[in-house]
C-alpha cells in the first residue's frame, strides 16, 4: 500500500527499452505502462519476451536503452536488491521456491526487507489468502503440490508488502481448479490489498477476463494493447491465443 497521499497516475513507465542476452535482442523497444490500481497482463507466445521484460523491470537483466521509472523514480540501472525496497516484488516463473526450507521459512525469506514489525500482521494476511500454507508451515516447501508451491511463492512476495506485484506463468502447469483459484487470489490482492498487478501469463482467456488492460507481445516487441475486455473479443487475439479451448 503505498504512503503516497496523491501517488500519480502512473506507477511503473517502460519508456523505449531495448534488453538483450549476449548478441540476442530479447526486447526491442518495448512501451508499457501500469497505473496505480490496475492489473496489467501481458500475453504471447514461448519466447516473445514477457519473462524479459518483468526481469528487466527487476534489473536483472538491465536495460540496455531506454528507461524504466517507478512512481516517478528511475530505476533503470537500479541494482535489484533495492528495486525490491522501493515497492517491488517478484513470484517468478518456475515458482523458484527453497525446496529444502520450511514453507515457514520460505516465508520469512520474503520479509527480509521489511520491518520486523509487520511480520506478524503479513504472516496472518498471506495465511488467510492461502490457509494451506499455515497447514503447512512445518513442512519442506519442496515436497507441496505444484498449486501450493505456486500459492507459497506469491505468498513469499506478498510479505515484502509490495506497492506493484510481478507475477510470472502463476497457472503454469496447474489443475483448472487451482488456477481458478489463484486468479481469484490475484483479484483480492489487488482490490482488498490494493496492490498493483503486473501479470504475465500464457493463459489468455483467465488474464485478459481478470485484467484492466493487456499487451500482446510478439517477437520482443508490443503488437497489440488495450482493455482486456476488447482484447479477449478481438478475432486476432481468439485465434491465436484462444482457439482450441481455455
Amino acid at each position: 500500500m503505498s504512503n503516497m497521499p496523491n501517488p500519480p497516475a502512473t506507477m511503473l513507465s517502460i519508456s523505449g527499452v531495448h534488453t538483450y542476452y549476449g548478441n540476442i535482442e530479447a526486447l526491442k523497444g518495448i512501451d508499457v505502462e501500469v497505473n496505480h490500481g490496475e492489473i496489467v497482463t501481458l500475453i504471447g507466445a514461448n519466447g516473445a519476451g514477457k519473462t524479459t521484460l518483468l526481469m528487466t523491470v527487476c534489473g536483472t537483466p538491465q536495460a540496455a536503452r531506454g528507461h524504466i521509472t517507478f512512481e516517478g523514480k528511475d530505476i533503470t540501472r537500479m541494482p535489484t536488491h533495492e528495486i525490491v525496497t522501493k515497492g517491488i516484488a517478484q513470484s517468478p516463473e518456475g515458482r523458484r521456491i527453497f525446496p529444502g526450507m520450511t514453507v515457514f521459512e520460505n516465508i520469512q525469506m520474503g520479509a527480509m526487507s521489511c520491518d520486523p514489525e509487520y511480520f506478524d500482521q503479513d504472516y496472518a494476511r498471506v495465511t488467510e489468502l492461502f490457509p494451506i500454507l499455515k497447514e503447512r508451515q512445518n513442512q519442506r516447501a519442496g515436497t507441496l503440490s505444484g498449486g501450493e508451491q505456486q500459492m507459497l511463492a506469491i505468498g513469499r512476495a506478498m510479505m515484502s508488502r509490495p506497492r506493484l506485484l510481478l507475477l510470472d506463468e502463476p497457472s503454469l502447469g496447474l489443475a483448472p481448479l487451482i488456477v481458478k483459484q489463484i486468479f481469484e487470489v490475484i483479484a483480492e490482492i489487488n482490490q482488498t490489498d490494493h496492490v498493483t498487478v503486473m501479470l504475465v501469463e500464457q493463459n489468455a482467456y483467465h488474464a485478459l477476463k481478470l485484467a484492466h488492460r493487456g499487451y500482446v507481445l510478439v517477437n520482443g516487441k508490443i503488437a497489440m494493447s488495450g482493455p482486456g475486455n476488447e482484447l479477449l473479443e478481438r478475432p486476432e487475439i481468439r485465434a491465436a491465443y484462444l482457439e482450441g479451448g481455455r
